[in-house]
């Protein structure tokens, strides 16, 4: 016998709490309040899910899965309170949500007389328009993602303003020494020397420039496609007394026209190119390039057993999923392998190759703590709907490497000068 929504004893209806240990098992890791009283897992756990409205209900019979938990989440119809990496643990359970037919009829009744008519998705919820890479559409995506507020980014990333992977040398090092520390692992590979030319692709508010610059010597020019960041990149160069050396610019990097460069940097940018430009991105890179410089290519991306399908000449990603809808529309994961081979069709000679995983998800999982401590001046900053999008997005992704489902690497490449490298035996980094 199951509790019905009006509290009462039904044989033939289904509670809230019910229907999630229908969908997650009986053994769940976290609590389990509903807005029809009912409850589930246990009551001490340290995280709870709190379903606070029927379109909860009506979000996963339109659309099962990942995607209608992550709008109901968006739109405050549904909560995680606590910790929200231990309500994560739900990731374990069924990620499909497949329930039995007369499971999916009790989940319409709960959802109401209008449980089987979609509920228009939360403002945050995107869909872009246009080619798929072209460079309007590019550029329409990195506003959606980018142009938020300087601010908000600030609160979530720190004085450093680096949305990229940390190195940690120890998990107690702190996530501003971790950034200095990342950009100083690029300058040496790279091996930066004052008067050099550096490009960064995908500068973001200017961190690897500045870096450079202050302790390298180097001159550099950084492009981004955000407004927002070019604009606070700008104002950190001349604070820091650097407008003769750095640059940024509002622009794509394919039409920097201004090389050759000594050495390229690239961090956390290609997740924005798709596939079918790879050969564009590195033919491009190549030729601003100068030979015998170097190519730092820093990137998130799956492993080869997670592959997606290939149809048309572009991979089948989840279209319908909570990134691509929330977080990076057009976004593209390629597995490390496929990179290294479209580097060398270029003629790039790849020298170096580092797994960053775990550093990643210590990265991510610092982010999330600055988001929850900021949480108030966050909401005001982007909007609650937002704010949400971020922690869910970031608290995922930070489950997700230490998980292995996501990767990221350093790929470190050499345009070649005849049969010269430039690199020492054993070069230490």
């Amino acid at each position: 016998m199951l509790v019905s929504a009006m509290g009462g004893a039904h044989d033939a209806t289904m509670s809230i709490g019910a229907l999630v240990r229908e969908l997650l098992g009986d053994d769940l890791p976290f609590a389990v309040e509903a807005y029809d009283g009912s409850r589930a897992g246990p009551r001490d756990a340290p995280a709870r899910l709190v379903v606070r409205s029927p379109r909860t209900v009506r979000r996963l019979v339109a659309a099962p899965g990942e995607l209608g938990l992550a709008r109901a989440y968006v739109a405050g119809e549904l909560d995680f309170e606590g910790d929200i990496f231990q309500a994560l643990e739900v990731r374990h359970r069924q990620a499909d949500l497949r329930l039995s037919p007369a499971a999916w009829g009790e989940a319409a009744r709960l959802a109401g007389t209008a449980g089987l008519k979609p509920l228009p998705p939360p403002p945050e919820e995107v869909r872009l328009h246009g080619r798929r890479h072209s460079a309007a559409r590019d550029a329409a995506a990195v506003r959606h993602h980018y142009d938020v507020s300087n601010r908000f980014y600030e609160i979530v990333l720190g004085p450093s303003m680096t949305y990229s992977c940390a190195l940690w040398e120890r998990p107690d090092v702190g996530l501003e020494a971790a950034q200095a520390a990342k950009y100083e692992l690029v300058c040496r590979k790279l091996r930066l020397e004052a008067g050099q030319r550096l490009l960064d692709v995908g500068c973001g508010w200017g961190g690897m420039v500045l870096h450079a610059a202050r302790h390298h010597g180097i001159r550099a020019v950084g492009v981004t496609l955000s407004r927002t960041q070019a604009e606070h990149a700008a104002k950190r160069i001349a604070e820091a007394g650097l407008t003769d050396r750095v640059e940024v610019r509002l622009q794509d990097y394919r039409d920097v026209d201004d090389g050759p460069f000594d050495a390229i940097s690239s961090i956390g940018m290609f997740e924005h190119v798709g596939l079918a430009q790879l050969h564009t991105y590195f033919a491009r890179l190549a030729r601003l390039l100068r030979p015998g410089g170097r190519l730092l290519n820093h990137q998130i991306g799956r492993p080869a057993w997670r592959r997606s399908r290939l149809r048309a000449g572009r991979p089948r990603f989840a279209r319908r999923g909570f990134v691509d809808r929330y977080v990076f529309p057009d976004g593209e994961l390629h597995e490390v392998g496929d990179i290294v081979a479209a580097m060398q069709r270029e003629r790039f000679e790849v020298r170096h190759l580092e797994s960053l995983r775990e550093h990643y998800a210590l990265t991510l999982r610092a982010w999330v703590h600055n988001l929850e401590a900021g949480w108030d001046e966050a909401v005001q900053e982007a909007g609650e709907g937002r704010a949400r999008v971020w922690r869910l997005y970031l608290a995922g992704s930070a489950v997700s490497f230490e998980d292995g489902q996501i990767q990221v690497h350093q790929v470190l490449a050499v345009k070649p000068d005849g049969p010269r490298s430039g690199f020492e035996l054993r070069p230490e980094y």
